[in-house]
């Protein structure tokens, strides 16, 4: 398979680097990439040995497929120029976690075979975070031709991959926030609140770092219920009265809500267990 990307950004620098690397052993070559911004399409293509496209025809030309890495937002008007090209027997391809394949509208009238997947992963910088992109799994929505090839591909680089139903693809995305960028609101509340104590931020992430590494690795292996702890699971009412007493109005609000969830897990662990007066203070 010869891929090319339209866009040069952090998942499709990433992933470009990622499929040079490991893919030839699985028939994976790219291209090269097309941008907007040339600069931005030589640096990829230099990063990943390989072309730099002149036009966004040259790319679909030497490609079986075509992944548009730009923003959600750019992904429509892209393929408005895009299937002004000769399309016809390729994979069309976006990276989006919320969008369906039906951003490719009228694809398969062209012959093409409109594919959305999506790697559940941070892709925090272009330069380097290809190198873990081997822990990554993916989810494949769209033609099932083009579903079939990319779950071959990622299986032989030896990642996940599952294809998922357009119809979840909001509410799949919206998972994917909570288990990522949202955490991080709870541990920024965590480590604000051990700085009032007087560590420095260093500090609360270093002197916190088992706790919080520990506890999500229980969570993946055991399960949300098993891996439970603390205050709210034990009714302990009073304790929670005294977190929340020393807390700012926002830290309050995150922490009832956290705790909400936290009573419904608890409840399960042990349904013969009365949450009633702690759901009662959490609700307040």
């Amino acid at each position: 398979m010869n891929i090319s990307f339209i866009g040069a950004g952090k998942a499709g620098c990433s992933l470009g680097k990622y499929f040079a690397e490991k893919g030839s052993g699985c028939g994976l070559t790219v291209s090269g990439y097309y941008s907007l911004e040339e600069a931005d399409a030589r640096w990829a293509a230099t990063f990943t040995g390989s072309h730099c496209f002149a036009a966004m025809g040259e790319a679909v030309d030497k490609s079986d497929a075509i992944i548009v890495s730009t923003p959600d937002g750019a992904i429509t008007k892209v393929w408005e120029s895009l299937r002004q090209e000769h399309v016809s027997g390729k994979m069309i391809c976006h990276l989006s976690g919320s969008l369906s394949s039906d951003v490719f509208s009228g694809a398969e009238d062209l012959g093409a075979y409109p594919v959305s997947i999506h790697p559940m992963f941070a892709f925090s910088n272009r330069e380097s975070v290809y190198q873990q992109l081997q822990q990554a799994s993916f989810t494949l929505e769209g033609h099932p031709r083009a579903v079939l090839a990319w779950q071959e591909v990622f299986e032989a680089l030896g990642n996940g991959a599952a294809p998922i139903d357009r119809d979840v693809k909001a509410k799949y995305h919206g998972a994917a926030s909570l288990l990522s960028n949202h955490v991080l609101a709870v541990l920024a509340t965590g480590y604000e609140l051990l700085e009032e104590c007087g560590f420095s931020s260093k500090e609360a992430r270093s002197f916190s770092q088992f706790l919080v590494k520990n506890n999500v690795e229980h969570a993946i292996k055991e399960g949300c219920v098993k891996a439970l702890t603390g205050p709210v699971e034990r009714g302990d009412i009073g304790t929670v009265e005294k977190h929340l007493s020393v807390m700012g109005e926002a830290q309050q609000e995150l922490y009832r809500a956290c705790g909400r969830k936290l009573a419904a897990l608890a409840r399960q662990k042990h349904p013969g267990q009365d949450y009633g007066p702690m759901e009662d203070l959490l609700n307040q």
